[in-house]
């Protein structure tokens, strides 16, 4: 969370369903978890799942027995109503990206045993991988790649990288194992590293 964020709320007045701490609970950490919900389900009904989230979460409080951290255990229940949710509006898409390789990034080509580059990336024309992200065109073009990912690859990546969830939280979260989660990471931060390459070489997506 940012330095700006409100303060966690106190434990014991969370498990009393004190308004105030639930209001303060909601302020932390509404606005991540609605960009979890949307890695998972999409924009359109993110913040509902998160609405249905909260009123799970409240009525779950005075059982929260803390086997988890609090931010673990609340990330946990969006995920679980999103997949659900997913699951209802029969839009599930099965986890089958992680057998066949789409690209030569993924072939063994760009890789050494060590993982190091055996063929580098084009070199970046601006000073910094931050002056390309400021790139409105480059981020466009992020953007599309972000919403082509399968839905786990872009909550593995959402929580990861974006929310800098750590690994293990992300497994209990969406409720993968260790060996999905660092592939689904693996492969979405590939493809987002082919759109650079593209970029750098053609100026499109």
């Amino acid at each position: 969370m940012s330095a700006h964020s409100p303060p966690e709320p106190d434990i014991s007045l969370l498990r009393q369903q004190n308004h105030a701490a639930f209001s303060a609970l909601v302020a932390r950490y509404h606005r991540p978890l609605v960009a979890v919900a949307r890695s998972i389900i999409g924009d359109s009904l993110a913040e509902e799942v998160v609405q249905e989230a909260w009123v799970s979460i409240y009525r779950a409080l005075p059982g929260f027995e803390g086997r988890s951290a609090l931010k673990t255990w609340i990330y946990t229940i969006v995920g679980n109503e999103a997949r659900s949710r997913l699951r209802r509006e029969k839009r599930i898409v099965a986890l089958g990206d992680l057998g066949e390789p789409e690209s030569s990034y993924l072939d063994g080509s760009r890789f050494s045993v060590v993982q190091h580059w055996k063929v580098p990336p084009p070199a970046w024309h601006l000073d910094s991988p931050e002056q390309l992200l400021e790139e409105k065109q480059l981020q466009h073009c992020i953007d599309i790649t972000l919403q082509l990912l399968s839905p786990d690859q872009k909550a593995v990546f959402t929580l990861r990288d974006i929310e800098q969830q750590s690994l293990g939280d992300i497994c209990n979260i969406l409720q993968l194992s260790d060996s999905n989660v660092r592939v689904l990471l693996h492969r979405a931060r590939l493809k987002l590293m082919q759109v650079i390459d593209r970029y750098q070489v053609t100026g499109e997506c």
